[in-house]
């Protein structure tokens, strides 16, 4: 019950019982004990969790943590939509099945050098105008562009790390990028590091 009441998608409004405050101070514990959150986080997040009126209040607390079976809480489906504007989804963020990206005049750039990858494959929906879709990878991450269609605009895709590297997740990109590009990478490196 805990790990439903803090990973499902609730009624942000409804008010909060007792019994949910205390699921999630539960919650937050063993975070704590795990080493997933700090005894400053913890006692920040205990008093908000205490004083929260609703259930939206205490999935703010827990979001950033994994469900009582110890797994990574991970969407199916992640859309990103934009228009002259820039997204970035970096460090520590849970890489989901499915995305849907619609972009006009902007770019987008999913950095998986430090990804948490939870599933083997991701399929994103791309329909992009005059922008960039950048795929920053690590090793074991595969990109195939091959179902993407592509008008006046340019790819340039470099593998990350060595080809004997099993594939920890297969990225494959669908749809229209038009005016725009494609560039896929491994993270860069600096001088002395």
């Amino acid at each position: 019950m805990a790990a439903e009441l803090l990973h499902t998608e609730v009624p942000s409004g409804l008010r909060a019982s007792h019994a949910d405050r205390d699921r999630v101070v539960d919650a937050l514990t063993r975070a704590a004990g795990d080493g997933r959150i700090t005894a400053e986080e913890l006692d920040e997040r205990v008093t908000a969790a205490l004083s929260a009126r609703t259930l939206g209040e205490l999935s703010v607390l827990t979001a950033d943590l994994p469900d009582a079976g110890g797994t990574a809480r991970v969407k199916d489906v992640v859309r990103i939509e934009q228009q002259g504007a820039s997204a970035v989804r970096a460090d520590g963020w849970a890489v989901p099945r499915r995305m849907e990206i619609a972009s006009a005049w902007g770019d987008v750039t999913l950095d998986f050098s430090g990804a948490v990858i939870t599933h083997d494959t991701l399929r994103i929906d791309l329909d992009m105008r005059g922008g960039t879709l950048r795929l920053i990878t690590r090793p074991g991450v595969v990109v195939d562009a091959d179902a993407l269609v592509i008008g006046y605009g340019k790819t340039k895709v470099r593998p990350a790390g060595d080809a004997g590297t099993s594939a920890v997740l297969r990225v494959g990109i669908h749809g229209r990028l038009s005016m725009g590009r494609l560039e896929v990478r491994p993270p860069r490196r600096w001088f002395g590091r």
